[in-house]
C-alpha cells in the first residue's frame, strides 16, 4: 500500500496527499534553488554563494546587484521556466499516448517550432522578437497537424506517437530544406538557434513564458484527476464521468502551448521533456502522471545542465542544448533496451 495521508480541513474539504511525491517535489525545488543560486554565481566575474543570497535580498553592491539581477538572474528564470514547461508538456505527452516515448521531441513539436523559427530567419530576416512569434506559431501548427491526423473517433496513445513520428521526419526534411536556402548569415544564426541556448536571454523572454505558466500549469493540475482516470481507459473514464476527449483536448492544447513556448524561449532544448517525467516517476514510484513532479524535475534538470554546460568542459562553454542532447540520448538508448526487455516494444 502507498504511504498516503488525508489531509482535512476544518471546512470539511479533505485533499488526499502522497508523502513520498511530495517529499520528492519539495527536494526537487531545492535542488532547483540551490543550482540556480550557483548558476547565478558562476561566470568571468564569480559571486560566492552567500554574496548572491544577499544580492538577490537587495543587500549587495551596485556591481553585483547589475551582475545578478540584470546579467544572469534572467537567463537562469527562462531556464527554470522552459525546464518546468518542457518536463510538464512531456509528462502530458506520456499521460496521454500512454507511452513513454510520447514526448514533444519524439512526436515532433519541437521540430515544428524550429520550422516556423527557420521561416521567419531565412525567408524573413526576422528580429529575435519575430522568431520567438515564429516558434510558437510554427509549434502550434504542427500540433494541430498532428491532432487532426490522429484522430479517428478520438485520439489513441500509439496512433499519436506513429502519426507525430511521420510529422516529425516531414518536418525535420522541411528544416533541412530551409537550411540550404539560407545565406550564410542567416544559415549560421539558425544553426545557433536551432541548437538551444539560453544564452543572452534577458526580461523581456521572462515575462511571457512566466504569464503561460501562471495560466497553463494550475489549468493543468486541476485537471489531473481526469487525465489519473483515463489511464484507466476510455470506457472507465466516461463511467466515472471524465469528459474524456474534452479533457484530452484540453491538456494537448496545454501541452503544445507550454513546449511551444519553450521552444521559443531557448530554441530545441533536447530530450528533457522526455527524460524528466520518467526519472519524476522513478523518484516517486507512482504510476500516475506525476504532473508537478515532472515539472520539478525539468526545471531542476535545466539549470543544472546550464552549469555544466559553463564548468565541465574548461574554458569551452557549450549550448545547454547540447549536453541535454548527449544525456537524452543516452537515456533513449536505455529506455529503449529497458522497454525492449520488458516486452512493451
Amino acid at each position: 500500500m502507498r504511504n498516503t495521508r488525508i489531509l482535512r480541513t476544518p471546512g470539511g474539504l479533505s485533499l488526499r496527499t502522497d508523502v513520498r511525491a511530495l517529499v520528492v517535489v519539495v527536494a526537487l525545488l531545492l535542488a532547483a534553488s540551490a543550482a540556480s543560486v550557483v548558476l547565478i554565481g558562476t561566470g568571468d566575474f564569480p559571486i560566492s554563494f552567500g554574496d548572491v543570497l544577499k544580492t538577490l535580498a537587495g543587500n549587495g553592491t551596485a556591481g553585483q546587484d547589475f551582475i545578478v539581477n540584470e546579467l544572469r538572474l534572467p537567463r537562469v528564470l527562462v531556464g527554470l521556466l522552459v525546464g518546468a514547461s518542457l518536463g510538464l508538456g512531456g509528462a502530458l505527452f506520456q499521460a496521454v499516448s500512454r507511452n513513454p516515448l510520447g514526448s514533444p521531441d519524439v512526436l515532433g513539436l519541437s521540430q515544428g517550432a524550429t520550422s516556423g523559427a527557420l521561416v521567419v530567419i531565412v525567408l524573413m530576416s526576422g528580429s529575435a522578437t519575430q522568431v520567438t512569434i515564429g516558434a510558437l506559431v510554427g509549434g502550434l501548427l504542427t500540433g494541430l497537424a498532428i491532432y487532426l491526423l490522429a484522430w479517428k473517433q478520438g485520439v489513441h496513445g500509439y496512433r499519436l506517437v506513429l502519426v507525430g513520428i511521420g510529422v516529425s521526419a516531414i518536418v525535420t526534411a522541411v528544416n533541412g530544406y530551409l537550411l540550404t536556402k539560407a545565406d550564410l548569415v542567416d544559415a549560421t544564426r539558425a544553426i545557433v538557434w536551432m541548437t538551444g541556448s539560453l544564452n543572452g536571454r534577458d526580461w523581456s523572454q521572462v515575462w511571457p513564458l512566466f504569464a503561460l505558466c501562471a495560466v497553463l500549469v494550475p489549468l493543468v493540475l486541476a485537471n489531473a484527476r481526469g487525465l489519473r482516470m483515463m489511464e484507466m481507459g476510455d470506457d472507465v473514464s466516461y463511467a466515472l464521468g471524465v469528459r474524456v476527449e474534452r479533457v484530452r483536448m484540453l491538456l494537448m492544447v496545454s501541452a503544445v502551448l507550454l513546449t511551444a513556448a519553450a521552444t521559443a524561449a531557448a530554441g530545441p532544448v533536447s530530450f528533457v521533456a522526455l527524460t524528466a517525467p520518467q526519472l519524476a516517476r522513478r523518484l516517486t514510484r507512482s504510476p500516475g502522471p506525476n504532473l508537478l513532479p515532472s515539472l520539478c524535475m525539468g526545471a531542476a534538470l535545466l539549470v543544472t545542465a546550464d552549469w555544466a554546460s559553463q564548468r565541465a568542459f574548461g574554458a569551452d562553454q557549450l549550448p545547454v542544448g547540447v549536453v541535454t542532447g548527449v544525456l537524452g540520448g543516452v537515456y533513449l538508448l536505455w529506455l529503449l533496451v529497458t522497454e525492449r526487455k520488458a516486452g512493451r516494444i
